[in-house]
Parts: C-alpha cells; structure tokens; sequence
C-alpha cells in the first residue's frame, strides 16, 4: 500500500495562496446564493409571524394555498405568454442582424454599439421612454399612427407591448453572442460552398444555423430562465390600478407582492420555490433536446 505522498513547503504555499485568493468568492456564493435559497424554502414552509418575526411551521399548507390559488395559475399562464414572445423574436432578429453586423462595412462598430446599448441602459430609465411612448394620450407611437390605442391599459394588447419591450432590451446582447460565434466559423466553409453554387440563403441555413446551434442554445437556455424571471418592467411599466395588470403580472411581481408589500413571506416563498421547480424542468426538458439539433463539430 503506497504511502500518500507529503506536499512541499512550496506546495502548501501555494495551495494555502490559492484557497486565500477563491475564499471571497467561495463566501460570496454561499452567503450570497446558498443561504437565501435554504432560507426560503424555509419560510415557504412556515407561516410569517407578526413584524415577519415568531414563524410557525406549517408544513405545505402554503403550496397548497399557492396551487389552489387562480391568481398563481393566470400569473404562471403570463409568464409563459411573455416567455413565447420574448425569446423567439428576440433570438432570431438577433440573429439576422449578427449575420449582417459580422459583414465588412462602414460604421459597423457604430451600428453594434447602437443595438447594445439598451442592455446597458438602467430599466428605470427603460420603463420611463416606454411609457412614455406607450401613453394613450400624448405617446409617441399614437402620434406615428394617428391613433389612440391603449397599449398598456388594454388586456388584450398589454402583454404583447410589455414584451416588445423584453424584446428590444435584450436584443443587443443576443447579437453581441451570435457576432462571437460567427466569428468562430471558419470561412473557408463559406467559400467551398459558393464554388459548389450554393446561395446565400442555402449557406445560412446549411452552414451558419448549424455551426452556430451551441451558441443559439446557450441563448435560448439563458432567456427562457431570464424570460421567466421578469420583473423590471411590468413593475415600474404597470400600475396597480391598471385594468390590464391581471393580463400582464407574472410570477415574480406576484412573489414579491406578497413577500414585501403584504409581508406574507410564507407565501410568497411558496410561490419562487415552486417558479423553481417550474424552471428547473424547462431546463431539462431543454437539455434533454439538446442532441437533437445543437451540431458540436
């Protein structure tokens, strides 16, 4: 039996450097990460005491009060309805436009920086323009249209204009994705099949789609998690007292409703534990499709 080798004085310095130098992350994530996702699946086991203080433990009393609820469900059917148009329209006109930024031109760069920079804009100041270009009275969009449509007052249209805006928010870092990746594919493809007769349009779908699948499902993972985490938005874009809040709130500002305004922590961790369990099996729904078309050459 060979005896475990003794590490160096070097060794152990560096190892004791190097255990230094990942601690504050290490701490970061447990105190950051770990912590307040046992913490709530706690208090989404109890019920919130007076002040949020003296919680009592109730078991799945909150879950089921949660599943019954019809608020939970129409909030669940909202989040999916702006998860379907935020993630296919902003994933595809992001597409189109990394295959014609990643071309030779003039202003190139200019015209990149113009599509990313609503991803670094703050979504207060998102939610301001949009309202604004929205307003039934003096919008922006009425006055184009010569109209006096109520896009975020109407139930009927008000998911739809909260999710053009996820789509317009996000588009840029698509793109900036999508450039990366092309920039990835050899050219030499490209070339061999314009020899072979093959036009642009056959190329993009025989040689671009393909070789750049792993960065579209890293994409389409990534958005279908954030689409189902959206907040922003619908909170600083939609009032209470709107008629369409019913048609537009989804699982997140509900979550919230519950735990900070009415304190009901209990409650409302029910509600994040089960958009959890929800997203969880979205992802491996996903992952599970993911040798079907993702080409890794």
């Amino acid at each position: 039996m060979s005896q475990k080798k003794k590490l160096t004085p070097a060794q152990k310095n560096e190892m004791f450097w190097g255990w230094l130098f990942v601690a504050p992350t290490i701490i970061g994530l447990v105190v950051l990460n770990f912590y307040p996702i046992f913490n709530t699946i706690w208090q989404s086991l109890c019920k919130t005491g007076d002040f949020g203080l003296g919680n009592t433990f109730v078991g799945l009393k909150n879950y089921s009060e949660v599943l019954g609820s019809g608020e939970f469900w129409q909030s669940l059917v909202n989040t999916f309805k702006y998860a379907i148009i935020e993630v296919p329209f902003s994933v595809a006109i992001a597409l189109v436009l990394a295959v014609l930024l990643n071309r030779k031109m003039r202003g190139r760069s200019v015209y990149r920086t113009i599509f990313f920079m609503p991803m670094v804009a703050a979504p207060a100041a998102v939610a301001m323009v949009w309202r604004w270009l929205y307003n039934q009275q003096y919008g922006l969009l009425n006055h184009v249209f010569g109209k006096q449509a109520a896009w975020i007052s109407d139930p009927n249209i008000a998911w739809i204009s909260i999710g053009v805006i996820g789509v317009w928010s996000i588009l840029g870092y698509n793109m900036v994705l999508l450039i990366g990746g092309l920039q990835e594919i050899p050219h030499d493809y490209y070339e061999a099949a314009s020899i072979d007769g093959a036009t642009g349009i056959r190329q993009f779908f025989t040689i671009t789609v393909p070789l750049l699948s792993p960065t579209l499902f890293f994409i389409i993972q990534t958005r279908i998690i954030g689409a189902l985490q959206q907040f922003d938005f619908i909170y600083m874009v939609m009032d209470k007292s709107n008629p369409a809040m019913d048609s537009v709130q989804t699982i997140v500002p509900l979550f919230y409703e519950y735990a900070f305004t009415y304190g009901n922590k209990g409650y409302g961790g029910a509600i994040v534990i089960l958009l959890l369990i929800v997203t969880l099996i979205l992802t491996v729904i996903l992952q599970k499709t993911e040798k079907m078309w993702v080409y890794h050459g």
